[in-house]
């Protein structure tokens, strides 16, 4: 499986936002839709700050 983990980083601390990504569209506004390998969506105004492919990371970054 290729899917991935997401973190949102907010004060230095690395909170898991969503888990089993398959998919991160950016959008218009800026925001990010992740969806899972179920098809669940979740949207955060926030950037990658970070893919760490071998495991399986994705580290985003609240926009502000």
């Amino acid at each position: 499986m290729c899917e991935a983990n997401a973190y949102l980083r907010q004060g230095g601390k690395e909170e898991l936002f969503l888990e089993m990504v398959d998919k991160v569209q950016p959008q218009p506004d800026g925001s990010l839709v992740l969806e899972d390998i179920f098809g669940r969506r979740k949207m955060v105004k926030a950037r990658i700050a970070e893919l760490e492919l071998v495991n399986h990371r994705i580290i985003l970054e609240k926009a502000e």
